[in-house]
């Protein structure tokens, strides 16, 4: 019951009085009334002792403002079954062992007559690629949360793309597994390859191609920032006092 309470106060726009709505296009989390902060229970809820979807992720207050590795370069409409297919959903992330193996499976979906180079290397549980680069409608399909928790547990920390599918944007921040950052112009992906080595600075909204040797701008991660910055929702609203840990 209180689990029902917890999820309705947070994420429900019929319920809650104040609403919160994740919009993709500015990268922002909006309240109905005061946007400055969540919704105060009256009489908060102490939540039980669950283990975050992100289970191997830290949320301590050192979070990291740049990731630097190789990116993976995909196309236009990557959908949730190319993601994570839908035989690999009996998988419960909050066990740490199925976590891993999620995260061994993802991005697995994808054609590999047009996606020839391995996401994830035969035998190994995490990608070489810390930073897909996407087209437009990225995360489109079904509504799985397992779709950035498989990108997560793989060592993916963030995703930059011309636009997403509302739900992938919205499970992005809500489990607090990847940044799904949008790029300001289109068309920029075809000007990098999977290998490329690149930077992602979230202060500075930038991509850096250094392969390349080559600058985009990137939308700002906005209000949705220090949600992922703490490892999701509940993580979130814990910080900031509006449910309370269990003593």
């Amino acid at each position: 019951m209180a689990t029902t309470q917890i999820h309705a106060a947070i994420t429900s726009t019929r319920i809650s009085p104040r609403p919160i709505h994740f919009s993709p296009s500015s990268s922002q989390i909006h309240f109905a009334s005061n946007p400055s902060t969540f919704p105060k229970l009256s009489n908060p809820i102490k939540q039980p002792s669950l283990t975050p979807l992100n289970a191997t992720n830290s949320t301590s207050e050192s979070t990291p403002k740049t990731f630097h590795g190789q990116c993976y370069v995909l196309g236009d409409n990557i959908d949730t079954d190319q993601i994570i297919p839908a035989e690999h959903l009996t998988l419960v992330p909050s066990k740490p062992d199925e976590y891993k193996k999620l995260g061994s499976f993802a991005m697995c979906g994808l054609p590999s007559e047009l996606y020839p180079v391995p996401f994830i290397q035969p035998g190994s549980d995490t990608t070489q690629y810390k930073i897909l680069i996407a087209g437009a409608n990225f995360g489109c399909g079904s509504s799985r949360e397992h779709a950035p928790v498989a990108l997560g547990a793989a060592g993916v920390r963030a995703v930059v793309a011309e636009s997403y599918a509302r739900i992938f944007f919205r499970n992005s921040v809500a489990t607090g597994e990847v940044y799904p950052l949008e790029l300001e112009m289109e068309g920029m992906r075809k000007e990098c390859e999977t290998g490329d080595v690149v930077t992602v600075d979230l202060e500075g909204s930038l991509l850096i191609n250094h392969t390349k040797g080559k600058e985009y701008s990137l939308k700002p991660i906005g209000d949705a920032g220090p949600v992922i910055d703490a490892g999701g929702i509940f993580a979130y609203a814990r910080k900031t006092g509006m449910i309370s840990s269990v003593a």
